[in-house]
């Protein structure tokens, strides 16, 4: 199946070794990894959205795939499980993050990507940090993007995402307010939302020492909090991205030519 340009990539689906299928996309060359519009000589680059996205939304809705093309790329996006295209459980146990590092395994094997380099924004940085712990080997570059060292989930009470998530009520903490009535709005699962964060809650950001590494955080972005001083720990490069926020900071330019040029 050929996939170029800007043509619409259509949805394929992998198997996690739980049985859930993960919907997922590649943009930019030949699935299974042959010539296409990309350069062969540089790995694909899979992108991982965050919380109560998709793929489309966070990657193809803010101009990265176009970019990342233009740059000579193939891309890989998906949906996360309990998102968009993919299955969504609804047990906490089928969130760990060993399970979603595995889900990501498991679209590189349907992809055939034997190595990448890898884009994470918010929690989905949780999810690279599983996949390179699991496969250290398939990981070229990784750019950390939106995220610390302190996991959002685990400042949030679970009852009051409950609140909201199944019984309509607001809650005490607004933050969670802030992230959970979009997706509500936009139709996604709750129950599996809920399920997303009891499992991914306190989960490490821990990438192997010898992966290059980008962290890119938005100027006004609490998110990343950290997230420098993490950066000059590990011996990273850190990008500042001025006057933005957790949402902007994803069509900024700048974040996407660091990321470019970084990966490149």
């Amino acid at each position: 199946m050929r996939v170029a340009g800007n043509a619409k990539a259509p949805t394929l689906y992998a198997e996690a070794p739980d049985g859930v299928l993960v919907g997922y996309h590649v943009h930019g060359r030949d699935e299974g990894g042959g010539g296409g519009a990309a350069d062969a000589a540089l790995p694909p680059v899979l992108l991982v959205h965050g919380f109560a996205s998709t793929g489309q939304v966070t990657w193809e809705g803010t101009g990265w795939v176009s970019a990342l093309l233009a740059a000579g790329r193939a891309v890989i996006t998906l949906d996360l499980r309990g998102h968009g295209e993919s299955d969504k459980p609804v047990d906490a146990d089928s969130y760990t993050p060993e399970l979603l590092g595995a889900d990501l395994l498991a679209v590189l094997d349907s992809a055939g990507a034997d190595l990448v380099d890898v884009i994470g924004y918010s929690m989905g940085n949780r999810v690279v940090s599983a996949l390179t712990s699991l496969a250290p080997d398939r990981v070229r570059r990784v750019v950390i993007g939106g995220a610390g060292p302190r996991e959002l989930f685990a400042s949030w009470d679970l009852d009051d995402a409950r609140a909201v998530l199944l019984r309509g009520e607001p809650a005490r903490n607004p933050v969670i307010e802030q992230v959970l009535r979009p997706a509500i709005a936009a139709g996604a699962d709750r129950e599996a939302l809920l399920a997303c964060i009891a499992g991914v809650q306190g989960s490490p950001l821990s990438i192997p020492g010898d992966t290059p590494t980008l962290f890119v955080a938005g100027e006004n972005d609490p998110v990343p909090e950290g997230a420098q001083e993490l950066a000059r720990e590990w011996g990273s490069d850190y990008v500042s991205i001025p006057g933005r926020d957790h949402v902007s900071t994803l069509t900024a330019r700048a974040f996407k030519d660091a990321a470019i040029a970084f990966l490149a």
